[in-house]
């Protein structure tokens, strides 16, 4: 840690006086500064204060700690712990300021956003910038420029008068006139009584300007109250008609407090129902049946080939309306169904000439694993997804329309909303819903920045944040409706395997930090996570291997609540068949052949038609098949209607026989044939009598054969030998695909492993940089330069260091010509190689010894 006799003189500094862990907190949240790996930590200060990467960390700053960095960005630099205090808690003292402080700080310095100790805490200044990009935005709290700043171009005479009127002494130079009235208007007292004496007028004007903006506009002859505040320096002009309202006035009026209304603790999430969890876990059950089987009915409808691609990539408008018409759903519900097969690779296009929407192989797979397998794979798919279907029927930056399956619909921030949304619910208590308004509100504290946000006054991004153009807001919104959509919630509240779909809780806080060292050879760094005080935001999604054993233990915890298959369903009379549930799956595939689905829901009816019952027979099977089967699975008798119907259809189906001229028909009974030419409807297949039993026409079979049917005949299609062909769907297949990779968010999150050999990496870099060196024989050493020395001395330097095991510091060049700065513990020397310990790539190298340029010894200490 930092030595309070010697302050640390700059960023790099005050991380040099880091230890390993607090430097594995800094890399762990913000993984964008190992992209790649800084030489040494000079380098890792430079890039942790670059715009991007401070515009990155305060984005994932919580709205106390974002407060905290914004009263940080109008004290002095630097400034005090107890400067920050008053400014933070105000002249009265917050008790829950106060308390929550220590720990928004903590979280800056973890972050390098602030260095220094308490006496001298500073903000590093691109994020001082960052936060007041503008001179609309002159101050992320709504102040102005401090005195000194708004007076640096005035006249020392002008400068004298405004001293005069305020009651202070005349000065000898601006430079003490105008600390004189900082001093005056920082003066509670002085200042109280100074403004007791102002016209009511006066103080309403300071009223309108004390939270910002500060600034406002005068005529060239200005009002009486407004000449009373100009005279005494409360208003200070600033260009012409434009005068700010002084940093240190409008610190007074607000009680000393930077923040109209400081948030050091984070807004409940407020119940809104509360049901037995056993309801809940029911309810979840029950919508995550029917995403299975909302899924399967999308994919069978697209079995032979689905919808065609947009030439610009994705589903049109007239075929999502279609789906939704199909599954009996709005068009936003159709296009979220839609995205979540494609997110878990159930769905692709085929890649061919014509591309179309179909499944893939892995479909099928998929179709022959176990129901509650089959729902973990969809909520693990739709949890990590970055594609985000609410945005389908919006307009992208380019005013291109966004279609279902198209580009532009990865957002990179939905699986951490996702992830988040779920958490909140999992932290109140079982089968409790939340108010939507405080999941929002919540959210909005914890991530108040976002994008082009920043700088933005408070009032103006609280209100932005949960408006239709705020992104996040949205996101969790959706993830509220399609969690209940999926079946991880029911009835609002998060179900049993929707806790378990985000994986165990951290049973344990930070580990205590370790006295000051680097991490020695061998030595491996904990997996450390930073756990912020309750309430903030917990540890970043599990990753992916992580979340696959999630899924599957929620999909262990559905299992039981699923309906079981059933293998039979009840005859009526009324030509239609009642399935009390879920059908196994052959059951299903036969009946959906047979019969037509008329409705869906706690019980399935199919209906039995010619139509139906002709398409059975196309698939080959006879009637005496149908009567088994249906006799087989039904707990009800076979009514007698649908008997009859079967018969008849089974009767006249290939009586009429199709083929090839274009196409014909023949058939044994002439008078049929003559009923067919006699009839109007017949005159568009333009038939023409070959001989008394075969008709023939130019139609090609399947325009024949629709034809026919349309008329009320059942013709069969036969092969060039006279076969009745028996037809099947066939199942349009993709090749095989993946599903679609997540769109990251930055960097992801650095392992264990990572960060061990990062930091070691850069403790050596910095080493070999910072080290004092001795100068070795005739040759001295410059800070940052390689050591030159002849190969004589070369030589004796390492037997030195062999024989007493110092480390040395060499220049190296490598085979591409490459010079480098490397720190070694020399062990053997022989044959013009030197064996070390290679501080810098911590392990043991041989270097040829015609390739060091010299060898310096490293200062003792």
């Amino acid at each position: 840690m930092s030595n309070p006799a010697t302050p640390p003189r700059s960023l790099a500094e005050a991380l040099r006086a880091r230890d390993d862990i607090s430097l594995a907190v800094l890399l762990r949240a913000r993984p964008d500064l190992i992209t790649p790996v800084p030489t040494d930590l000079t380098q890792l200060a430079t890039r942790a204060g670059t715009r991007a990467s401070v515009l990155r960390a305060l984005e994932r700053l919580d709205r106390f700690a974002l407060q905290t960095a914004e009263a940080l960005a109008v004290a002095g630099d630097p400034a005090s712990y107890q400067e920050l205090l008053g400014l933070m808690a105000g002249d009265g003292g917050d008790p829950a300021v106060a308390g929550e402080l220590p720990r928004a700080v903590a979280v800056l310095r973890d972050q390098a956003l602030v260095w220094g100790d308490d006496d001298r805490l500073r903000l590093v200044r691109t994020a001082r910038e960052v936060l007041a990009p503008s001179p609309q935005h002159p101050s992320p709290t709504g102040l102005g420029p401090t005195v000194r700043e708004a007076t640096s171009g005035m006249s020392p005479g002008r400068v004298q008068e405004i001293v005069a009127a305020a009651g202070l002494p005349s000065t000898h130079d601006p430079v003490s006139a105008v600390d004189a009235l900082t001093g005056l208007f920082g003066h509670r007292k002085k200042m109280a009584k100074l403004l007791a004496a102002a016209p009511a007028e006066s103080r309403e004007v300071l009223s309108r300007l004390v939270w910002g903006p500060p600034y406002g506009q005068i005529t060239p002859e200005p009002a009486a109250h407004l000449r009373w505040l100009l005279d005494r320096g409360l208003l200070l002009p600033t260009a012409p008609g434009t005068v700010v309202l002084p940093r240190e006035v409008a610190l007074h009026l607000r009680e000393g407090r930077a923040h109209r209304e400081p948030e050091p603790v984070p807004p409940p999430v407020e119940p809104a129902a509360a049901h037995r969890p056993q309801v809940v876990d029911a309810t979840a059950a029950g919508q995550a049946y029917t995403t299975l089987a909302t899924v399967e009915e999308l994919l069978k409808d697209w079995d032979e080939g689905g919808p065609a691609v947009l030439r610009a990539g994705g589903l049109s408008v007239r075929d999502l309306k279609r789906t939704a018409v199909a599954l009996d759903v709005p068009e936003p519900i159709a296009a979220f169904w839609v995205e979540l097969a494609y997110a878990a690779g159930l769905l692709a296009s085929d890649g061919e000439a014509d591309e179309r929407f179909a499944a893939t192989p892995a479909y099928d797979e998929w179709l022959d694993r176990p129901p509650a397998e089959r729902w973990a794979q969809l909520a693990e798919a739709w949890l990590t997804a970055t594609r985000t279907s609410g945005l389908v029927g919006g307009r992208d930056a380019k005013d291109r329309a966004l279609s279902a399956l198209g580009p532009g619909l990865d957002r990179s921030a939905a699986p951490e909303v996702r992830h988040r949304v779920l958490t909140l619910l999992a932290a109140l208590p079982e089968g409790t819903a939340p108010a939507a308004d405080s999941v929002l509100a919540r959210l909005r504290w914890e991530r108040p920045l976002r994008g082009p946000q920043v700088g933005v006054p408070p009032r103006e991004r609280s209100r932005a944040w949960g408006s239709e153009d705020d992104l996040r807001g949205r996101l969790a919104r959706w993830t509220l409706s399609e969690a209940e959509l999926l079946g991880v919630t029911g009835r609002g509240a998060l179900s049993a395997h929707g806790r378990a779909l985000l994986g165990a809780p951290a049973a344990s806080g930070p580990k205590a930090a370790s006295p000051a060292r680097s991490a020695g050879p061998g030595d491996k760094l904990p997996v450390h996570h930073h756990h912020p005080a309750p309430g903030l935001l917990t540890p970043a999604p599990l990753s992916p291997p992580e979340q696959a054993v999630a899924a599957a233990a929620a999909g262990r915890l559905l299992a039981p609540l699923l309906p079981e298959p059933l293998d039979h369903v009840l005859l009526q009379a009324d030509l239609t068949a009642v399935a009390p549930g879920p059908l196994r799956r052959p059951l299903a595939d036969a009946l959906g052949v047979l019969a037509d689905v008329e409705s869906k829901g706690g019980a399935t009816v199919y209906r039995f038609t010619p139509a139906s019952v002709r398409r059975a027979l196309d698939a080959g099977r006879t009637a005496s098949d149908l009567h088994a089967f249906l006799t087989e699975h039904s707990r009800t008798p076979v009514p007698q209607p649908l008997a009859y119907l079967i018969d008849d259809v089974a009767r006249r189906h290939g009586h009429l026989r199709v083929g090839a001229a274009s196409a014909y028909v023949r058939c044994d009974d002439d008078s049929i044939l003559n009923e067919i030419m006699a009839d109007k409807r017949a005159s568009g297949l333009r038939l023409r009598r070959l001989a008394p039993t075969v008709l023939a026409t130019q139609a090609d079979p399947a325009a024949l054969l629709e034809g026919l049917r349309a008329m009320g005949y059942a013709p069969a299609a036969e092969s060039a030998e006279g076969d009745v062909l028996i037809t099947r769907a066939h199942a349009h297949r993709t090749p095989p695909r993946t599903a679609p990779e997540p769109v990251p968010d930055g960097p992801p999150p650095p392992d264990s492993t990572l960060l061990t050999a990062a930091i070691r990496a850069i403790r050596a870099g910095d080493l070999a940089a910072t080290t004092p060196r001795k100068s070795t024989g005739s040759s001295a050493v410059k800070g940052g330069e390689l050591p030159r020395t002849t190969p004589a001395e070369t030589l004796a330097t390492m037997q030195a260091a062999v024989l007493t095991g110092d480390t040395v510091w060499i220049g190296y060049v490598n085979a591409e010509g490459t010079a480098t700065q490397r720190v070694i513990a020399p062990v053997r020397v022989e044959g013009g190689f030197v064996t070390a310990y290679d501080h810098t790539a911590d392990e043991v190298r041989t270097y040829p010894l015609h390739r060091v340029t010299g060898v310096a010894e490293l200062a003792e200490d």
